[in-house]
């Protein structure tokens, strides 16, 4: 997901996708650790998409005070 499309969305939506992306990197990392997945670079790019969330939800944050 880019950056752009993070600040269109909504602060309870942002916080409803980054709770699903933390499920799926687990899930990920889990099934990784059990056979090797075909794209190991999935949980790269999660854990990117993750942090751009975080980021967000924290400037957000910022500008309200």
């Amino acid at each position: 997901m880019k950056t752009r499309e993070i600040k269109e969305l909504s602060t309870t939506e942002i916080e409803e996708q980054l709770d699903n992306n933390r499920v799926l990197l687990n899930r990920l990392t889990l099934n990784h650790s059990i056979s090797p997945l075909d794209n190991p670079m999935q949980i790269k790019a999660m854990r990117k998409t993750i942090a751009k969330m975080k980021t967000e939800l924290r400037q957000r944050e910022i500008n309200q005070q």
